[in-house]
């Protein structure tokens, strides 16, 4: 194994004991994105290679004092676009925020820095996090590791991309309707969305503020649980940021799944999903059931409704959240206009992409008078009617399983010019998102080559049992040695 493709744990191990220094890591990382950033296009911006040796060194230097180290001390990361990092510029991948610098850091960002991580730099997105494969960024598309010619899911299809490919170690994305989930099915990785509110927002550009979620990316489940306890926690800089205690994620990892009784909604292997990924499914849930689970059929009747809701909600926060990019604040401003009206109507035509001003319309049609409550209060009506669902369904069940994405990755261009077989995507993952639960996606099996997704679904903050389960699964179908075949680009 390669020493870009060290999981964390791995390499907090070899730094304590010596056998291997955080500028070695460093220089691993930094050589495997020079030699295929230019085929993947994982990243929006990267901090200059010195920077970035810099920190490492300086984890070395403390190393030497005898300081102890955090578990992501060290370790190469990369964020996602929409998190504030005064160290890069913070862009959303919209030609409306080009240039800007943030004046201050998002929390989640903040805690991994006061870990000592090695930020790499930030990674590329569908613009405001509004799409499904990361063709939706005005950077550039980002390409799947496991097949260049297809996308790599989105919005997080950067951070995803990054490590599939070993050009980051660990990753944070954003999930607001499957996000993380969506591209860490399509990567091969793992992916976790907290419960809402576990991690704190603050400082991660809003797409829909009930939503939203910071979550981690990793090549196994133990980094994604030691990275969500790294993140995790209160933040009064966040209203919604719940004071719930973090328990310790790692000790929860053990590989067998005896005593929990698990449930298989059959809404989520309705029409629309693939063969392949059905009999991945299937055969994940006899594993399953031979770690100790016992697992039953069950029922989420209004989750089919769930898409439909979604697709007026977020929009309609959107909408709301994206009315302080004007071009006056921050941010572009268009040139040579007459007035006011003019300056704002030309900067945002000429700052947002398609697919945002479409949500934005969306959105704003949705909250109009005379719609407000045939729209957004329906939608609402029915996200409560899912949340109870959800919640009698975990009542009898420690966890769900489902798949994470109807289909393996897809590829370009396929989906663009349809945005209702596009949103269409996300159908396993949006619910999730209106109860504000938590889940997590790990590979399951493999289609023609390419990954299958499949999930885990909690109770709210029992992220515990649900990164046990995929742990578990983990251990036992020994998948995440697998690796894509992306190499070097031939000179």
């Amino acid at each position: 194994m390669e020493l870009y493709e060290w999981p964390a744990h791995r390499i907090h191990r070899g730094l304590v004991t010596g056998e291997v220094s955080a500028r070695e890591v460093a220089l691993a990382t930094l050589d495997r994105i020079g030699q295929v950033e230019s085929s993947v296009g994982a990243y929006l911006h990267l901090r200059p290679r010195e920077d970035v040796l810099a920190d490492a060194d300086a984890v070395d230097a403390a190393l030497r004092r005898g300081e102890s180290l955090a578990a992501f001390g060290g370790v190469p990361v990369a964020i996602k676009d929409n998190m504030c990092c005064r160290l890069l510029p913070t862009t959303c991948a919209s030609r409306i925020l080009e240039g800007f610098h943030p004046p201050y850091d998002a929390t989640a960002v903040t805690r991994l820095q006061g870990q000592r991580a090695v930020l790499l730099g930030n990674t590329n997105m569908d613009e405001f996090a509004m799409g499904s494969s990361t063709e939706h960024s005005a950077g550039g598309v980002t390409r799947n590791p496991w097949d260049l010619g297809r996308v790599p899911g989105g919005s997080s299809g950067g951070s995803a991309a990054a490590v599939a490919a070993g050009e980051a170690v660990v990753a944070l994305g954003s999930d607001t309707g499957g996000s993380v989930r969506q591209p860490a099915a399509f990567c091969g990785v793992v992916g976790l969305k907290p419960t809402y509110g576990r991690v704190s927002r603050f400082g991660l550009v809003a797409f829909a503020s009930s939503l939203d979620q910071i979550g981690p990316f990793g090549r196994d489940v133990r980094d994604v649980a030691l990275l969500l306890g790294a993140v995790a926690g209160h933040d009064p800089a966040d209203a919604t940021s719940r004071p719930a205690e973090v328990p310790d994620f790692e000790a929860a990892l053990v590989p067998d799944c005896r005593g929990l009784r698990l449930g298989v909604p059959r809404e989520f292997l309705a029409a629309g999903v693939s063969p392949e990924v059905r009999a991945a499914i299937a055969a994940a849930v006899d594993l399953l059931v031979e770690l100790g689970a016992e697992v039953q059929e069950c029922s989420l009747p209004t989750v089919p409704y769930a898409l439909d809701a979604y697709y007026v909600i977020a929009p309609a926060e959107a909408s709301s959240n994206l009315a302080r990019f004007e071009g006056v604040r921050f941010g572009r401003r268009a040139q040579g206009t007459s007035d006011y009206v003019e300056m704002f109507r030309r900067s945002r035509g000429e700052g947002f992409g398609p697919e945002v001003r479409r949500r934005i319309m969306l959105g704003t049609y949705a909250l109009s008078a005379g719609y407000y409550d045939q729209y957004y209060g329906k939608a609402q009506q029915v996200r409560t009617l899912i949340c109870r669902e959800f919640e009698e369904a975990l009542s009898g069940y420690a966890a769900l399983v489902t798949p994470t994405a109807p289909s393996v990755a897809f590829g370009f261009a396929e989906k663009m010019d349809d945005p209702l077989q596009m949103y269409a995507s996300d159908v396993c993952t949006v619910p999730i998102n209106l109860a504000g639960l938590p889940a997590v996606s790990l590979p399951c099996g493999f289609s023609n080559g390419l990954p299958i997704g499949l999930q885990f679904i909690g109770r709210a903050f029992d992220e515990e049992t649900i990164l046990r389960l995929a742990y578990a699964y983990e251990q036992a179908a020994d998948l995440r040695h697998r690796r894509p075949p992306i190499v070097a680009p031939r000179g």
